[in-house]
């Protein structure tokens, strides 16, 4: 009887303390770039998603989420968070570099940063406790290795990113992946991860090459600018497009058996939820979570698209 009534007190003492922790106030504050395209209106959607998920989950927690348009806005945003008493910073930099100081503020005070996608060129535990990502470099190798494969010897044009970090990372890995075969770069602009300067940029190619053979756009937004200006100029030497993402409607167009997009390399915008979760771990469930996550750059086939399509998504 003893034994059970001790087996029960420590079992009311545990459920206390689980409660106790469940109410532990913790104030997380969230600041990701405006939704200007189609992956980052992706991201906006998870964090507000997650943010409701984790707040219904522990009573005590509050997770503030702050849009910017631009780096320097996203300076204040995160100043303003600050002034708001946050325990911890989940952060998407719209531009990484120009950040690095607001970013070094939070963590010099004391408080938890969480740092996603987009790292500066210092990413070391100066700046951040956790870094989640997409894997960069592999997204632009495994495109490559694609092409290089299906097409031994195509004639590709390319459209970049942004001038930043990750942009070169993918272009990196790229020329790794297309290394020592006969596939030929006629050209590399950037699109700006937007579909109507990569409808531009497409435009542009078109004028100035008679014959393409494959188009690598790294992106799936601007997949939807460059498939509408092969359809306006009416080209049918173009055999294909890869960009990446996994946006539901590029997933579609591989699951339909669409020519023009049989694959897309994925880089999801929820890379953002993961960041958040892991975050409120580790003040809610003591579990360590410092270190780096580096998420797969998948092949998205015909075979396996039904496992990535999400019809509910903005993106």
């Amino acid at each position: 009887m003893r034994k059970r009534l001790l087996g029960m007190a420590v079992a009311l003492a545990a459920l206390a303390g689980a409660a106790q922790a469940q109410d532990k106030k913790v104030t997380i504050g969230v600041s990701i770039p405006a939704a200007d395209h189609g992956w980052t209106s992706g991201v906006v959607y998870h964090a507000e998603r997650v943010a409701k998920l984790l707040m219904q989950e522990h009573p005590g927690l509050n997770v503030i989420v702050k849009t910017s348009p631009d780096a320097a806005t996203q300076a204040n945003a995160v100043q303003d968070l600050e002034t708001q008493g946050i325990d911890a910073l989940v952060i998407l930099p719209s531009d990484p570099d120009p950040l690095v100081n607001a970013i070094k503020e939070v963590k010099s005070n004391g408080k938890f940063v969480a740092l996603v996608d987009r790292a500066p060129s210092v990413n070391d535990d100066t700046v951040r406790d956790l870094y989640v990502a997409g894997n960069n470099p592999a997204l632009g190798e495994v495109a490559g290795k694609y092409i290089a494969e299906t097409t031994p010897e195509a004639e590709v044009v390319v459209i970049r990113g942004l001038p930043i970090p990750i942009d070169q990372q993918r272009q990196d890995g790229f020329d790794k992946g297309i290394a020592g075969s006969k596939v030929k770069i006629l050209d590399r602009q950037f699109g700006n991860w937007n579909r109507d300067d990569a409808f531009k940029v497409m435009q542009d190619y078109l004028t100035k090459y008679p014959k393409i053979d494959v188009v690598w756009c790294q992106d799936d937004d601007m997949a939807v600018g460059v498939l509408q200006a092969i359809e306006q100029a009416k080209r049918t030497d173009i055999k294909y497009v890869v960009a990446g993402a996994g946006s539901k409607d590029m997933i579609k167009k591989v699951m339909d058996g669409d020519k023009m997009i049989p694959v897309d390399v994925l880089y999801p915008p929820a890379m953002v939820a993961t960041a958040m979760q892991l975050t409120a771990a580790s003040f809610y469930d003591q579990i360590p979570v410092r270190g780096t996550y580096i998420l797969d750059a998948t092949l998205v086939t015909k075979d396996n698209a039904k496992d990535f399509y999400f019809p509910d998504s903005p993106f």
